[in-house]
């Protein structure tokens, strides 16, 4: 019997994920047409002998959060429960709190993952591995470059067995280029030091954890990462939800298209959507991976791809160009509009010959090797380039230009706009 835990964190988070996340929970935002952690449930009900899934966090359970449970529930015939933490009690705090529901039922072990990860979700192979040399806990880790690294959990292994030696998080200088991410396979026996960990300190549980494991038997910790233990067990594109991110998850959680897709070959609208439903609308010229909802109105002559995500109601032009960018329901792209590596709130308005255009500065997402190579927001108190993102039933006008900006909701604009923040 195994279960799985799903973190899903609070209102308090998401600073960076703004403005989007004004407007709905940061779990609940569509990638690929489907709530962002419906692929994490996706993932661990596809692991046998999966029997429920918890989801911790400090979100009002509102109706939008049930409505989602109670589908996700019938779609995939699995208990799937929401425990709400009296006061945000960080990560290892909520695994502590709810141990009595985690453990009820005895499960051999229980996977932990945090919902603002995009990954491959190589649970199987994880507990595959847990199963062939058993291990309190076991983490997953992907490598970074070396500035990158500072910013997530620096892990130092054994190069012979791939057990933990350190672990820091967030260090101020170099430690390793493996980095945590936030996926792990605990045994039951792993959540007793949680005790003392969460009494200590309420916030960084896991981390802690993790560093403490030169207090169980040797081979406690053990790390998986990228060329150790083959490719199944890689973590090639993980990634947090952030503005300079976010939009490459529209490619990461799409089914492929069948077949090599050549650089220049027309694709049907069909043929792009998840699940493999179909659509008798017009050829599209679709470039690599592209997500299109059956409800989206998409004129013959606009080209799409590689990683779009076009959501429901979605109105977009003749010749409008469409790359590297998720477009949420609602929104209208009007003629000849160029929209690169960007995303477009609810219900916004792209003007006819406008351009909305951000500067891609994490890994190619096709390359799955790439090092992640993404930055903060700001840099001396400016705005870096990054991808730009419009908030809800924003208004540009025709025939201006938004680059690296990003632009609050309701707003309606009169001018083009280089790395700002238009408030």
């Amino acid at each position: 019997m195994l279960k799985a835990v799903i973190l899903i964190g609070g209102p308090q988070k998401g600073t960076r994920f703004r403005p989007l996340s004004f407007e709905v929970p940061k779990p609940l935002f569509p990638v690929a047409g489907v709530p962002m952690i419906q692929h994490h449930i996706e993932a661990c009900a596809q692991v046998p002998g999966m029997q429920e899934i918890l989801l911790i966090g400090f979100y009002q359970p509102d109706e939008a959060l049930m409505q989602f449970l109670e589908a996700i529930r019938q779609e995939f015939n699995l208990p799937v429960r929401y425990l709400q933490e009296f006061a945000p009690l960080g990560t290892g705090g909520g695994l502590y709190h709810f141990r009595d529901q985690i453990l009820a039922g005895g499960p051999e072990a229980f996977f932990v993952l945090n919902a603002d990860v995009c990954s491959d979700f190589p649970l199987s192979a994880m507990l595959d591995a847990h199963r062939s040399q058993r291990h309190p806990f076991l983490l997953l880790g992907t490598t970074a470059n070396r500035t990158q690294s500072l910013n997530y959990g620096c892990i130092v292994e054994n190069p012979q067995t791939h057990e933990v030696l350190h672990y820091v998080e967030k260090p101020s200088t170099f430690i390793s280029d493996i980095i945590n991410c936030g996926i792990y396979l605990f045994s039951p026996e792993a959540l007793t030091p949680l005790r003392d960990v969460f009494h200590r300190n309420q916030q960084g549980g896991l981390s802690k954890l993790v560093a403490r494991s030169r207090d169980h038997p040797p081979g406690a910790g053990c790390v998986l990462s990228p060329g150790r233990e083959g490719p199944n067990l890689c973590a090639h594109h993980r990634g947090c939800l952030e503005p300079d991110q976010v939009r490459r998850l529209s490619s990461l959680c799409l089914p492929p298209l069948s077949g090599p897709i050549p650089d220049h070959s027309s694709r049907t609208a069909g043929q792009a959507h998840a699940r493999g439903s179909t659509d008798p609308r017009s050829s599209l010229l679709l470039l690599g991976n592209v997500y299109i909802h059956p409800t989206a109105k998409v004129a013959p002559s606009a080209v799409l791809g590689p990683n779009v995500s076009i959501g429901k109601g979605v109105t977009v032009g003749e010749g409008v160009r469409l790359r590297e960018s998720i477009v949420l329901h609602g929104a209208t792209l009007q003629e000849h509009t160029c929209v690169l590596h960007s995303i477009v709130g609810w219900g916004s308005t792209v003007g006819r010959w406008a351009r909305v255009e951000g500067t891609p500065n994490d890994p190619n997402p096709n390359d799955p090797r790439a090092r992640m190579d993404s930055e903060s927001l700001f840099k001396d108190g400016k705005l870096l380039p990054a991808i730009t993102i419009l908030g809800c039933r924003v208004r540009i006008p025709a025939e201006v230009l938004i680059l690296n900006s990003i632009v609050l909701p309701h707003k309606e604009l009169s001018r083009s706009f280089t790395n700002q923040i238009i408030l």
